[in-house]
């Protein structure tokens, strides 16, 4: 089956090349890649497959609308059920239940083309594929044959709740809970910053089933309509403004005990498993986002003059460049490595997550920051994308775990290893 699935694919993304050719041809004629940066470096004829249609579709079908979406803050559903059809919906979920069957690097280097689209709608993307491999990693058979085929279409969407107003960086204080009552749960509590909040159709949330402390923590699978499930007013935000932030709130509400993700208890551990891919899927995203702007920020040198002359040709603005392009290839380089690792469920994969995600968010930022100074007061326009990208990403530093919080993981994986 994962071979009739991966040939299936394969097909699919080749039939798209092959109708979309000139578009790619174009898309890379107009937007030129310096060698030193290229992302297709060290990808196997697959990868560099896969990258060129996402690439492609986010040149085509996301970037002439990233504006828009983000001012008039557009949930763009058609198109990211556009983007499933090529396999996005579920990239890493096994392909007996619809899913692609790809790598966690296949996975980055897809994230990373398709933000230079749009950062933010890629954003969700990223979290509707962790929720989807959650119900395909650990659910049974029944859960994953009942979700993942419409989640993989992206037919129905999926958020992920685990923050409230209470337990941000300390996940495992969380208070909502679920009381046994027959066969269904009785679920009370709330969930903050909820990506796609009262849009998206299936709620992966972790609640408190038993005593304080991680391991009374369990996982539960609430659907869009369910009495007692209801949501706040929607945020506004900084960036990420294509995707919809809001409250998810529970009173008294009803969730069968079928609907609950493996064993009582279990809840924190596949909370932090989903997050060491999201913590690579986010580092990609700010990868995209970085590697845009440096190609902005030089196609800007290139052609601004002041004093009589080509930006390009100062020298300290040289440097500068270099040291973005310097940044991004080694930011590109970690997060490949920690998705090898993750893929190969080595020892030192959280670990490696955590660097990635401190590193590649606080890197790429400072790219698309310094691309944005390079611009000038143009940089600050909406008119230009530098400015959005720059909004996008500033806070890829606090969600998946905060930065701060990845240097005591890390600190803790060194100090802790005999």
């Amino acid at each position: 089956m994962a071979a009739v699935g991966t040939l299936c694919r394969v097909a699919r993304l080749s039939s798209y090349i092959a109708r979309n050719r000139r578009l790619i041809f174009n898309h890379i004629q107009i937007r030129k890649i310096a060698s030193c940066i290229d992302p297709s470096h060290g990808l196997t004829d697959e990868q560099k497959e896969f990258q060129k249609v996402a690439f492609d579709f986010a040149a085509n079908e996301m970037a002439p609308h990233m504006a828009e979406w983000d001012e008039k803050e557009i949930f763009p559903v058609v198109t990211m059920q556009k983007a499933a059809q090529l396999g996005f919906g579920g990239i890493y979920v096994q392909p007996e239940v619809g899913g692609s069957g790809l790598s966690r690097l296949d996975t980055s280097v897809i994230f990373e083309a398709l933000s230079t689209g749009c950062v933010s709608t890629t954003a969700y993307i990223s979290i509707h594929n962790m929720c989807a491999w959650m119900i395909d990693t650990f659910g049974n058979t029944e859960q994953r044959e009942k979700y993942c085929p419409d989640l993989c279409t992206m037919d129905k969407l999926a958020s992920y709740c685990l923050t409230e107003p209470g337990s941000g960086s300390d996940a495992a204080s969380l208070l909502s809970n679920a009381k046994l009552k027959g066969d269904h749960y009785v679920l009370n509590g709330s969930k903050a910053f909820i990506s796609g909040g009262g849009d998206t159709d299936v709620y992966i949330v972790m609640c408190r089933t038993g005593a304080k402390g991680p391991k009374g923590i369990s996982c539960l699978v609430v659907e869009k309509g369910t009495p007692g499930l209801s949501f706040g007013k929607k945020e506004k935000k900084v960036g990420w403004n294509s995707q919809p932030t809001r409250a998810v709130i529970f009173e008294d509400c009803a969730v069968p005990v079928t609907n609950r993700l493996g064993q009582e208890g279990q809840g924190f551990s596949m909370a932090m498993k989903g997050l060491n891919g999201g913590r690579i899927n986010i580092a990609s995203c700010s990868l995209g986002a970085a590697h845009a702007c440096v190609q902005l920020a030089r196609d800007h040198l290139l052609v601004r003059k002041q004093f009589g002359e080509t930006l390009s040709n100062n020298q300290f603005l040289q440097f500068k460049l270099a040291e973005m392009a310097t940044k991004l290839v080694a930011s590109r380089l970690m997060v490949r490595q920690a998705a090898v690792s993750l893929q190969e469920n080595r020892a030192d994969a959280v670990a490696l997550c955590s660097m990635a995600k401190l590193f590649v968010t606080d890197e790429c930022f400072d790219i698309c920051n310094q691309a944005l100074q390079m611009h000038g007061g143009y940089g600050y326009l909406k008119d230009y994308a530098v400015q959005q990208f720059v909004r996008d990403i500033r806070v890829h530093q606090i969600l998946e775990g905060t930065n701060e919080v990845m240097r005591m993981m890390i600190a803790r994986s060194l100090l802790t290893e005999s």
